[in-house]
């Protein structure tokens, strides 16, 4: 038999883990709080090179008007901050895609972060800074699935087959995040054809 000093030790440890160590039904936001975060591809690539084709660059010059017409419920989204991946040998493109918005919207672009490292951009997003925010992200299409799991989004319910097609451009990604920071509504979004 127990004593009972043992068993209020359990009853103590047991309320201890029930206040202070959050269940899997509290886990951490997955985005900023009451934000809204939109998700693209860089723009066409040639075959060889680090830069866009011509298409490329059309799709870019697009973006400026197609962004800062963006609605959200019929209303207007004004970009807070704009995301792209770093430079890499291979690939100037993610910052080259979203360069034309960043000069009309005087936007600096946030190239801090390397391909690969989408889980520490989820993590900054989650900080007080992006809250009640717009954000735009920039990426390789690759790594997209994987930035959708670190922001709490289900690829398989946005993408074909949970990827980003190889050979398609012109999806846009938003998620719109609660006032716990947790995902509230998520949707892919098809741009219109680039002129």
């Amino acid at each position: 038999m127990k004593s009972p000093r043992f068993s209020y030790f359990l009853l103590v440890a047991s309320a201890w883990l029930v206040l202070f160590i959050p269940s899997h039904a509290q886990e951490a936001a997955s985005g900023p709080k009451n934000a809204t975060v939109l998700i693209i591809r860089h723009a066409e690539k040639p075959e060889g090179g680090d830069e866009l084709t011509p298409a490329g660059e059309r799709r870019a010059a697009f973006y400026v008007g197609y962004f800062e017409n963006f609605k959200v419920d019929s209303q207007p989204l004004k970009l807070d901050y704009l995301f792209a991946a770093r430079d890499s040998k291979h690939s100037e493109r993610p910052v080259l895609t979203v360069q034309p918005l960043s000069e009309a919207l005087g936007l600096p672009i946030n190239s801090g972060f390397k391909n690969r490292d989408y889980p520490r951009l989820a993590g900054q997003l989650r900080s007080e800074t992006y809250d009640n925010k717009s954000i735009l992200i920039c990426w390789h299409h690759g790594e997209i699935p994987d930035l959708l799991r670190a922001l709490g989004a289900n690829p398989d319910q946005l993408l074909p087959k949970g990827k980003w097609p190889k050979e398609m451009f012109g999806l846009v990604i938003q998620l719109r995040y609660d006032e716990s920071g947790h995902l509230a509504e998520s949707r892919t979004i098809r741009e219109p054809p680039v002129p």
